[in-house]
């Protein structure tokens, strides 16, 4: 992880479908990721990344600036040299208003999709490295699911549960040498009662 990287603060709550359709598209949430998880990054660098050209590269990260998702960091440069930031750690938005939409239903549908290909990605370099992991890191390792039966109140308290003590746990272990980036994928989704 680059020095510079967590340099994004708090929550962005994401309110308007045209935000909302700028993080949907699969290349610019990948920039906004490497952002987040390295730091701040010319077009050039992260184009090498991803294998795409620098002035694709450069298109999405300007759509991503006009949303204010990411913004310069430090002075402003010559375009291909300016080094971009995540400007938020996280990103929220109401289900409930992207569902009432067919374009928010649409653009909620890629995202979750993503999430799935990241998920999918995490998984193949995982077992990838798995012979060369340390023990601890294979015995903490894991993908699990369940099917419980909840009502829509106690599934809100779920996620307020869980995100409230991930983040107890990352500051836990922010200095700690042994830390790693962990990716934490996870769905609460109902099922039809038949």
């Amino acid at each position: 992880m680059d020095e510079n990287a967590g340099t994004a603060k708090g929550v962005r709550q994401v309110g308007e479908i045209e935000e909302f359709k700028a993080l949907a598209h699969p290349l610019r949430a990948r920039l906004l990721g490497a952002l987040r998880e390295h730091g701040p990054a010319t077009a050039t660098e992260l184009a090498r990344r991803f294998a795409t050209d620098t002035g694709s590269t450069s298109y999405h990260l300007r759509k991503l600036a006009q949303a204010g998702f990411i913004a310069e960091a430090g002075e402003p440069g010559h375009p291909r040299a300016r080094r971009w930031q995540a400007v938020h750690r996280v990103n929220e938005w109401s289900a409930v208003d992207m569902a009432a939409t067919a374009e928010g239903r649409e653009a909620s549908a890629i995202m979750r999709r993503q999430q799935v290909d990241i998920l999918i990605r995490d998984v193949e370099a995982y077992e990838a490295a798995l012979s060369s992991l340390p023990t601890a890191w294979v015995d903490a390792s894991g993908v699990g699911d369940l099917l419980v039966r909840l009502t829509p109140d106690s599934v809100n308290t779920l996620w307020a549960r869980f995100y409230a003590h991930v983040d107890e746990l990352v500051a836990q272990d922010a200095t700690d040498p042994a830390a790693r980036p962990v990716s934490i994928v996870v769905a609460g989704l109902p099922r039809n009662a038949s």
